[in-house]
């Protein structure tokens, strides 16, 4: 096994201790936790597997091994971007209607009526 293999494995394995420590500290929720935790997996499996770029770029039909991995990395994030948004549009919303809310509420507590 190359050095720059070992050195990949050993990586990604403390990236993943890493985000264990995250979710067990409770600064990362489980549902991202699986995001990074796959991509790791991944890199883990590419790693041992060295030839696998190469297989899978021929299989796939690009070029070089090294476009499949950006062309991978670059949909991976634009996926994970529009997540993101879709997730923050839901906050959005809730922030808004829960300021509604407490609105009324104290509207209500100075003894106006709301109507």
């Amino acid at each position: 096994m190359a050095r720059v293999q070992i050195i990949a494995i050993v990586a990604t394995l403390l990236f993943i201790a890493f985000i264990a420590r995250l979710i067990i500290r409770g600064k990362l929720r489980e549902e991202y936790a699986i995001i990074w935790i796959v991509c790791s997996v991944i890199l883990i499996a590419f790693s041992f597997w060295r030839d696998g770029l190469d297989v899978m770029s021929r299989l796939i039909g690009i070029a070089s091994p090294p476009n499949l991995v950006f062309t991978g990395a670059i949909f991976s994030i634009l996926i994970y971007l529009l997540h993101l948004s879709v997730v923050v549009s839901k906050l959005q919303e809730q922030n808004k209607t829960l300021a509604q809310e407490i609105a009324i509420l104290k509207q209500k507590q100075s003894g106006k009526n709301v109507e």
